[in-house]
């Protein structure tokens, strides 16, 4: 077991664990729970509960259950909705305690399930997904999507600790270990060269001796940067920067209909997308730009749409975005390999040349 990660939020604090298997250290946390008199619920997901039901059971017994269907649909007020109902069912007060057992589908369901439950009860994270060790089950994110746009509906809810064991990893899928790669490679761009240009040089694979030790590098970052910006109040950096790629992949997603890119496909089309307009705006030179393609190549991700979208389709998505701000879209972009800042302010037509370049077509 490496040394735990403390995120640094006052007497909202909490730690990231990290080891192989956690199955123990969650299992004990469990027991203090119950000791102190407070009830546990768990949400997972189906294929979780299908792969890892005897290592559930090792860490909760029989505390009550609930699985969702695995995939981005489960996202949605209906499901949310149906975990509120459970809870309730279960009868939870308001010191018991909600764990979110899957990848970040889960992470965000559960983590705004227990944000919205009695106006916020606990919970923690037991991500299963290489996205959510290095991503989203650190930082209090929780929501849902609506029809509207990607995590529209949410609240800022920190958990209460996070186990990230490496061994859930063995069950992963070779696809969904390659989208948990383009948040490694995002946090590389944006505040790691040397991480960057490790992948660079020798990409992961799930079986990486190096893999652990990244995935720790990740939570750090992400730890540094949420405990100096937690509600991504700062106008030109600080939490908004985690958003590398994402105003243009969440753009992909919801127009091509959620599910069929995966999130962290989406988050490398929008890398390859943020990088090219980074050039365009003299961060990057176009040397940069391939370099980074071809590192989410190596990682099995694609760098341009794999069937046409509209130029005005993308754009009216990216009208949606959370990110906007008086009518003005911010983009995170690049002003080095490993530095980022917020831009906004752009040439509409610049933004219509980067979606071209990723495989966009039509006119706005």
């Amino acid at each position: 077991m490496s040394a735990p990660l403390e995120v640094a939020l006052g007497d909202r604090s909490y730690s990231i664990l990290f080891a192989a298997d956690l199955t123990a250290a969650v299992a004990a946390r469990v027991g203090a729970l119950r000791q102190a008199g407070r009830q546990v619920a768990v949400i997972s997901d189906e294929r979780i509960v299908a792969l890892h039901g005897p290592q559930l059971r090792a860490m909760f017994g029989a505390a009550p259950l609930r699985a969702v269907p695995p995939g981005e649909s489960s996202k949605s007020a209906a499901v949310w909705s149906q975990l509120l109902e459970y809870l309730a069912e279960h009868r939870l007060g308001r010191m018991d305690v909600v764990f979110a057992v899957g990848g970040g589908v889960v992470g965000d369901l559960a983590g705004f399930a227990a944000a919205s439950y009695l106006r916020g009860v606990d919970y923690y994270q037991l991500p299963t997904t290489l996205l959510a060790m290095v991503d989203s089950s650190v930082g209090g994110k929780t929501g849902i999507n609506l029809e509207a746009g990607k995590n529209l509906a949410g609240a800022f809810h920190q958990p209460r600790g996070v186990f990230i064991a490496t061994d859930l990893l063995a069950t992963l899928p070779p696809r969904e270990f390659a989208a948990g790669m383009a948040e490694v490679i995002k946090y590389g761009l944006l505040g790691d060269r040397a991480l960057f240009e490790a992948l660079e040089q020798s990409p992961l694979v799930p079986g990486s001796a190096a893999l652990p030790e990244v995935i720790r590098r990740c939570c750090a970052i992400k730890a540094e940067i949420v405990a100096a910006d937690e509600r991504e109040l700062i106008p030109d950096g600080g939490r908004a920067l985690l958003n590398l790629g994402h105003t243009f992949g969440h753009a992909v997603e919801r127009s091509a209909g959620y599910g069929v890119y995966l999130h962290g496909e989406a988050v490398a089309i929008g890398l390859a997308a943020a990088a090219r307009l980074s050039a365009r705006l003299g961060g990057i030179s176009d040397a940069e730009v391939a370099r980074i393609d071809r590192v989410l190549a190596a990682h099995h991700l694609p760098v341009r749409l794999r069937a046409p979208l509209g130029v005005a389709e993308l754009t009216a998505a990216m009208a949606r975005d959370k990110k906007v701000r008086g009518g003005d879209l911010r983009f995170i972009v690049l002003t080095a390999l490993g530095a980022a800042t917020v831009r906004g302010g752009l040439d509409p037509e610049l933004i219509d040349e980067c979606w071209r370049a990723v495989g966009a077509g039509g006119a706005r």
